[in-house]
């Protein structure tokens, strides 16, 4: 028999809470999805906390905790990952920030977050403030999509111990950066770095030939770039390494690009895959049957269903557990032999709350050898039924390796 491979499935923000709309069902519930089903039914299904129960996960710690890596243990802050999803070379030590081009008056007074979302032109003003030496602090600094960037810190004896420069809302004035703790020296250092990067890149982008066409055109000046999110490097083992399974990430962020490219997975461009409810999902999973004929395991997140859940839209919810299923039908009829399927949430985003909750996901092993339960449907609630009981994102790892037959036994 051939070595087993395995694809991990992760519908971004997929879980959800009774919705009266569709008759007191979540999304799952009321949709049709027969491929979805079919895996429920011929896998073993149950409920999973991806970092425990109540813990309400973001996108990234719940996927370390999903590939095995202990959130509490690795997770050092969302730049970092930000950062190595835009294809930056973040070293243990640096301290990165997720970041945005925004647009403020003469009195550091934000106007615009987004700098009236932006699109075009961000390349010439990230290489306008890239490598600034911040008194001997280097600021690496590259546009990402639309307003967003990223900004690494390097230099000896940093800190994330910072606060944000982004006050998150229009009306309020640029914040200052301060260190957590006033006696931490190493934090000192580096909030005096990041606001000397904040009031440099507005006298450097305020008169720059783009800004100034921007203005011309009646549009906002991107004049500023605000860091937030600041996390230290960290230092983690490589999938393969852990493993012994050679890696493939095929998602839509630059988060989740991030947290896998931390981890030494090969990344995967897909055409048409935006992250929003227009994503080309189908064009997903052609790219995961592609990226299984030259590797053992393929991470791939789907995100679509996580913007209904913040935009308070069931039906984008609806729509998007369409396409997944389409998508996992195709999976399914292409899938090489002797390959192992997860299908999962990192974390629910109920449409009554916009954000993420607390509320654990359905999770099904689809797979040779798999003890096939009484569970018919994939949903949150019908899963209760199956023989997995209510595990932790931290486990899944642990039972698909075992599966695969490539888990190291833990005593004689």
């Amino acid at each position: 028999m051939n070595k087993a491979k395995a694809i991990l499935l992760v519908a971004d923000g997929l879980g959800d809470r009774p919705i009266k709309s569709l008759g007191d069902k979540t999304p799952l519930e009321a949709a049709n999805k027969p491929n979805l089903d079919k895996l429920a039914k011929e896998g073993e299904c149950g409920l999973m906390d991806p970092i425990a129960p109540g813990v309400r996960a973001g996108s990234d710690t719940s996927h370390l905790a999903i590939l095995g890596y202990d959130p509490y243990k690795y997770y050092t802050g969302r730049g970092p990952f930000e950062a190595a999803g835009i294809g930056m070379d973040v070293k243990k030590g640096d301290v990165a920030f997720r970041c945005n081009f925004s647009t403020v008056d003469e009195n550091m007074v934000v106007l615009d977050r987004r700098a009236g979302r932006i699109t075009s032109g961000t390349d010439q003003l990230a290489a306008a403030v890239n490598g600034l030496d911040l008194d001997g602090i280097k600021a690496i600094f590259k546009e990402s999509v639309a307003h967003r960037g990223a900004l690494i810190l390097r230099g000896p004896n940093l800190s994330a111990e910072i606060t944000d420069t982004d006050p998150h809302h229009e009306g309020e004035k640029v914040l200052t950066c301060e260190p957590l703790d006033p006696n931490n020296e190493s934090a000192v250092r580096t909030a005096k770095a990041v606001n000397e990067f904040v009031r440099r890149s507005y006298e450097i982008l305020k008169d720059h030939p783009v800004n100034k066409e921007r203005i011309a055109q009646g549009l906002k000046p991107a004049n500023i770039i605000l860091p937030r999110g600041a996390g230290l490097g960290p230092s983690i083992e490589p999938f393969e390494s852990e493993y012994g399974l050679k890696a493939a990430c095929v998602a839509e962020t630059g988060l989740i690009n991030g947290v896998a490219r931390y981890v030494g997975m090969d990344i995967t461009e897909v055409p048409g895959a935006t992250g929003g409810p227009d994503s080309n999902v189908l064009n997903m999973g052609k790219a995961v049957i592609e990226r299984l004929a030259t590797h053992d395991f393929v991470l791939c997140n789907v995100k679509g269903a996580d913007v209904g859940g913040h935009d308070d839209s069931p039906q984008v919810k609806l729509e998007m557990i369409a396409k997944l299923d389409e998508m996992v039908g195709y999976i399914m009829s292409h899938l090489p032999e002797n390959t192992y399927v997860v299908l999962t949430a990192d974390h629910s985003t109920p449409c009554a709350v916009k954000d993420h909750s607390g509320d654990p996901v359905p999770i099904v092993f689809w797979g040779e050898g798999v003890r096939v339960d009484k569970c018919e449907h994939y949903d949150e609630r019908s899963v209760t039924a199956g023989g997995l009981g209510r595990i932790r994102g931290i486990d899944v790892m642990k039972i698909l390796t075992q599966l695969m037959g490539v888990q190291e036994k833990f005593g004689a």
